[in-house]
């Protein structure tokens, strides 16, 4: 699907949609919509171009996504769509799951995890995968079982905790951010989780490589310095 740089691991996307202070939701959750219409259409080709999308078990809870690209025409193929869910939180009454004619899903979990409570149908996969930081899954083991199915490119889309994982573990090659031009507050929620950084010099660093208005929003690609 999208031209990867030539890596070892599968190259890995950020896509962020946040208000202008960086928050994806209200406190209480309410996240639809913070970015307009143009820029919702962009990320459907987004996904159109990456071979699987990612995102944790707080926004299938939250949100009951597809994680589809609805285009028109549609792609030829759908990505996969992986769910990130450590505690095997994720209900077997989601979307994810009762819409797998659309395209595959996978599971991605603890390797002592109990698969009994998600249904077991043909198009689900299954990531057991041993513990990485703070007990929950290992990324690069992650990017491992998603090489071996075929995908190199990956794209992160939620929530909060699963992108600042993948970005303490130096994996996010690429950040496409979508800025709205509304302010949420500190008492909203952040795009990105915790990143436990003891300095500066130690902070993740990034090239701007566009800006673009899309409706009343900006668009801002980024690639990882080297």
């Amino acid at each position: 699907m999208s031209d990867a740089p030539s890596l070892a691991r599968p190259s890995v996307t950020l896509k962020l949609a946040t208000s202008l202070d960086g928050r994806i939701a209200l406190a209480n959750g309410e996240s639809k919509w913070i970015t307009g219409e143009a820029a919702r259409a962009e990320v459907h080709h987004l996904r159109a171009n990456h071979d699987a999308v990612i995102v944790g078990s707080e926004t299938v809870i939250a949100d009951d996504p597809l994680l589809t690209a609805r285009l028109n025409p549609p792609p030829e193929r759908q990505p996969l769509r992986v769910v990130a869910d450590s505690r095997g939180r994720v209900p077997a009454s989601a979307k994810l799951f009762s819409t797998l004619e659309m395209g595959p899903v996978a599971v991605a979990t603890l390797e002592t995890q109990n698969l009994d409570h998600w249904p077991s149908t043909q198009g689900l996969q299954f990531w057991m995968l041993p513990p990485g930081e703070g007990g929950s899954i290992s990324l690069p083991e992650l990017l491992n079982s998603a090489q071996r199915a075929g995908v190199s490119s990956l794209m992160v889309e939620g929530g909060g905790q699963l992108a600042a994982a993948f970005m303490r573990a130096g994996l996010v090659d690429r950040i496409e951010w979508f800025r709205a031009p509304i302010v949420l507050g500190g008492d909203a929620r952040p795009c990105l989780g915790g990143l436990a950084l003891a300095n500066l010099a130690s902070a993740p660093t990034y090239e701007r490589t566009s800006v673009r208005e899309i409706g009343p929003d900006l668009w801002e690609s980024y690639e990882r310095k080297a």
